[in-house]
């Protein structure tokens, strides 16, 4: 199982000790360290060792830095840094997680460094005056800049136990959005594809209303509905009351034009006798616009109390004729 891999970065004479108290706490947490001096990073013959240290970096998940009293070697690749500082930087360069911890008195005096850095004077608690200006370059960063101050590695063991239950408890919240976020993004995918499908029907099919509008009535529920009781086998639509009357007619259905007087009835009426039957077809008038445009209707929104048929089978008159 992959193991979450934590370079310990800092100057080995003084620090020796606090290296090695992290060294036992990352391994107590189950995680591997990565150290210098314990052989875990692979060094080449092509480059210098300080190099080897800043591609190992790469393979990492979290820098601890821990900086001290001493500046440490300086990098032969920036003169300016020390091979500490250049690992900060590579971590930082490449986004990994970082916490910075700074000797309590080190972090204390740096305060006087702000306010003499002009002069030459002389510190205390540092040999180079390079460490307060890389601890001003940390501060300045946007982001990713967690500083800590430490007396005893206990400090920073606590500090980090704190840490890493936190990134831990915020992976498994993660975890719990991780459907939330699949259906956001479905939806957003959805919504795109709705979006382009507007776009066709309005910007390359602007000249096709008419061929459109015909797609939308040959699947009108009046069609659907005329199909089924009047036993019609091929396609047709409709786009306004003539034409419903054109196809009833053609089924040898009269349109009963209604009385002039009196009030309208809510309804058209058609009738036919057939086989000795009488049929009553009737449609609503609400299916239709005031001009007797048919209006389109979704199926969810239709009513069966819109169309209805009945036929009326006629008694046989046995009265002989004299």
């Amino acid at each position: 199982m992959a193991k979450p891999r934590i370079f310990i970065s800092s100057t080995f004479y003084d620090l020796r000790q606090v290296r090695a108290d992290l060294d036992f706490f990352i391994e107590q947490m189950g995680y591997d360290p990565v150290r210098n001096e314990e052989g875990d990073i692979p060094y080449g013959k092509e480059e210098a060792l300080e190099e080897y240290c800043y591609k190992e970096i790469k393979n990492i998940d979290i820098l601890v830095c821990i900086i001290g009293g001493r500046f440490g070697s300086e990098s032969k690749s920036n003169n300016k840094s020390s091979i500490t500082q250049m690992e900060l930087k590579a971590a930082l360069s490449e986004g990994k997680q970082v916490y910075t911890f700074i000797d309590s008195n080190v972090l204390s005096e740096y305060e006087t460094y702000l306010i003499n850095k002009e002069g030459e004077t002389k510190y205390r608690y540092v040999d180079d005056k390079r460490v307060y200006e890389f601890i001003e370059e940390i501060k300045l960063l946007k982001a990713n800049n967690i500083i800590k101050g430490f007396e005893t590695a206990s400090d920073i063991v606590k500090y980090l136990r704190e840490q890493m239950a936190g990134l831990f408890q915020r992976f498994l919240e993660e975890q719990t959005r991780v459907k939330e976020v699949s259906l956001i993004r479905g939806l957003e995918k959805t919504a795109n594809t709705l979006n382009k499908l507007v776009n066709f029907l309005s910007d390359e099919n602007k000249d096709q209303t008419d061929e459109i509008n015909k797609i939308l009535m040959i699947n009108h529920p009046l069609v659907e509905e005329l199909k089924v009781k009047l036993d019609v086998t091929y396609n047709f639509y409709f786009e306004g009351l003539g034409d419903v009357k054109q196809l009833l007619k053609a089924r040898g259905y009269a349109y009963e034009e209604g009385l002039p007087f009196g009030e309208p009835e809510p309804f058209h009426e058609w009738t036919k006798n057939q086989n000795r039957k009488d049929h009553k077809l009737t449609i609503s008038k609400e299916i239709f616009e005031s001009d007797d445009r048919l209006k389109f209707i979704r199926k969810s929104d239709w009513s069966d109390e819109y169309v209805s048929l009945v036929v009326i089978e006629k008694e046989e008159d046995n009265d002989l004729p004299f």
